[in-house]
């Protein structure tokens, strides 16, 4: 009798044995609907260390030396977080106007990259952030900028009372279970009632010598004057507070440790826990000093025993040093271990697939916040003839503004500068491979100048929109109409017609959700010369300004449809990331049988979808991988070579109405 191995194994005793299934591969198409946006915000992360604080890291030496990135790209899923983050429409960029466009038309998800300007020096780059002190405590604003004035911080200090089950001068016992933790504080108080405060060098568990139990040994760093009778544990208790005027926040940080090597030290807590604030370097490497806490009849939590700042100060406001060279990491390059500054910072981010920044350059500047405090009262407290008019406040300073990247495009040297920018923006597109960028089309050009400022560029990785828009959204503080970039409108049709219908569908013949004027009036004559080189336009129309073209800037026929080019990228990219398990499987025709199954399931399906022309599969896309593909040299190499061909469908772009006039009738034919 022969016996036959078991799947399972030795089966030992009777029962039910479960059989993991083989794992069910599939391919599903990679989204490309998640936007990237670049410009200038009034607050928001920047200047971060490039490193993440250890766990046994000394927080003194890592922000001293931990390197620093300028750039920081943030995921915001709608508009309310953005404005948490990043701080509303108060800046003078139109990078919130861009992302709130974004979000209204249909966008799920974007990231957003506050620009701030290059010192090259780490004491000029932490000038900008606010400063408070509480005691030996100095906290900074966690990002930089006039918003961190408005910080209010709170330190107070809390007392939880411990069993203590024996004593001496330099050693006390106590329940294993308490946490008393290394570099803990304590309040001691003795018999008499006097009162000092010590600190915890060592916290040990050890066995008891005259029993089971486990006790908890705390040893002190100095020697107490006595043995004492009592004792608590004393923890700091952080709040900060944000007064901002359309998203108020606060914070609260309880059970600090007062000392480096305590596992809640104040400043570890800040860096991991806080939002608002940041530990200025100077005080993170020595313990913080707390007096008026000996006495035993005066509770911790009284207020008394709080350090309080009343309002941070020093922030500053210094959008006017940032310049175009901010956008760009000229000293990286592809292949950098960590990601670089400015659009670089989003090297590692493989889930983007449209990039777009608002602020590259500043045609004009934003309207004027309004003043939104009440005005003088001009009744007095009694029934009089006459109040006398309040004396004249004098108007605030004005605001510093973009200029580093006040640009007239008008002006030839300054739109060479525009230019040059956008190139760089679009050769970092071409070396990716995977995302498109959208490109404004400089505002107050001549059509003459557009399409001589067309010709500057030839990709199938950009996408170019014109006129720019105006908005006008009750919540900004601005009483006036913002003009705003077209690829913000451009990004959210996009994003929705790929949610909504399919990467293949061509993302224009829509409305831009909250425009409601176009800046330069685009004639039916103008519109053509435009389209036909590949410049996609709004125009107003009954229902609203409609997005009327979906082309790329290249001069290559096949790739000049937007809907195209993205879907071939997510074929490509989806083949290259969900593929990675063949890697190392046996080269053979089981696998080859593998591969061609998922990739025409996955060809199939968006078949289906319309993606392709032809009335069958045959006819619309092949998929080969076997004999005929490899060579002898490719198997013994270890090449796996699959060759795929599809057809994509183009939208239509014209309808052609047919007039036939007979003797006797009028005949009408529409084809495309």
């Amino acid at each position: 009798m022969t016996s036959v191995a078991s799947p399972l194994g030795p089966l030992g005793a009777p029962g039910i044995r479960f059989v993991a299934p083989d794992p069910v591969r599939t391919l599903v198409g990679v989204p490309r609907d998640v936007a990237a946006f670049l410009g200038v915000a009034p607050r928001g992360p920047a200047r971060l260390p490039a490193v993440p604080l250890a766990a046994d890291a000394d927080v003194a030496s890592w922000l001293a030396t931990a390197p620093r990135r300028r750039s920081q790209a943030v995921a915001v899923t709608s508009w309310d977080e953005y404005r948490r983050l990043f701080g509303g429409y108060d800046g003078p960029g139109r990078l919130p106007y861009a992302v709130s466009a974004f979000f209204a038309g249909g966008g799920r998800l974007a990231y957003v990259v506050r620009i701030v300007h290059a010192y090259g020096d780490p004491v000029a780059d932490a000038a900008g952030c606010a400063q408070g002190r509480l005691g030996d405590v100095v906290l900074q604003a966690r990002d930089e900028g006039r918003w961190g004035n408005g910080l209010r911080a709170t330190l107070r200090f809390d007392t939880r009372p411990v069993t203590l089950r024996g004593a001496t001068t330099t050693e006390l016992v106590v329940d294993r279970r308490e946490w008393v933790p290394q570099g803990s504080l304590l309040r001691l108080t003795t018999a008499t009632g006097a009162g000092e405060l010590a600190w915890v060098d060592l916290s040990l568990e050890q066995a008891d010598t005259t029993g089971p139990r486990v006790h908890r040994v705390l040893t002190l760093s100095a020697a107490a004057s006595q043995a004492p009778s009592a004792i608590e544990v004393v923890t700091a208790r952080l709040e900060v507070r944000d007064d901002d005027r359309d998203y108020p926040r606060r914070e609260e940080l309880a059970d600090l440790g007062l000392r480096a090597d305590h596992p809640r030290w104040l400043s570890r807590a800040v860096i991991d826990e806080s939002a608002l604030v940041w530990p200025a370097p100077e005080w993170t490497a020595s313990a913080v000093t707390v007096t008026d806490l000996t006495l035993a009849d005066v509770p911790l939590h009284s207020s008394e025993l709080g350090v309080v700042v009343d309002h941070m100060t020093g922030g500053v406001d210094r959008w006017q040093d940032i310049t175009t060279a901010d956008f760009f990491d000229p000293g990286w390059v592809n292949g950098d271990e960590l990601p670089g500054d400015g659009v670089q910072c989003l090297a590692d981010r493989d889930d983007i697939g449209l990039v777009l920044a608002p602020d590259l350059y500043d045609p004009l500047p934003l309207a004027p916040l309004d003043d939104v405090s009440d005005p003088p009262s001009m009744c007095g407290p009694d029934f009089d003839v006459h109040v006398e008019d309040p004396p004249a406040v004098p108007p605030p300073p004005a605001e510093p503004g973009l200029d580093g990247l006040r640009l007239d495009p008008r002006m030839p040297a300054e739109l060479a500068v525009i230019v040059r920018a956008q190139q760089d923006l679009v050769a970092w597109a071409e070396q990716r491979r995977d995302l498109t960028v959208l490109l404004d089309v400089p505002t107050g050009l001549a059509q003459r100048q557009i399409l001589a400022w067309r010709n500057d560029f030839d990709s199938a990785y950009a996408a170019a929109y014109h006129p720019w828009l105006d908005v006008a959204t009750p919540t900004d503080h601005r009483d006036a109409l913002v003009r705003i970039n077209p690829s913000a409108f451009a990004a959210a049709v996009i994003a929705d017609r790929e949610l909504r219908l399919g990467v293949q569908h061509g993302p224009a013949n829509a409305i831009a959700v909250g425009a409601v004027r176009v800046a330069d009036e685009v004639l039916p004559g103008q519109h053509d010369a435009l389209h036909v080189a590949g410049v996609d336009v709004f125009v107003p129309e009954r229902d609203g300004i409609r997005l009327t073209g979906a082309r790329t800037l290249s001069r290559v026929g096949e790739l000049r449809q937007l809907s195209v080019v993205r879907l071939m990228t997510v074929l490509r990219l989806t083949l290259e990331r969900q593929m990675t398990w063949a890697v190392f499987e046996p080269n053979g025709p089981d696998l080859w049988a593998e591969v061609r199954r998922l990739v025409h399931d996955l060809l199939t399906r968006f078949f289906e979808a319309g993606a392709f022309r032809g009335a069958t599969t045959k006819e619309a896309f092949f998929v080969r991988c076997d004999r005929t593909t490899m060579t002898q040299n490719d198997l013994d190499s270890g090449r796996l070579v699959c060759l795929v061909g599809v057809a994509p469908v183009e939208p239509v772009e014209y309808v052609v109405i047919e007039i036939a006039l007979t003797s006797d009738s009028v005949r009408v034919a529409a084809s495309s």
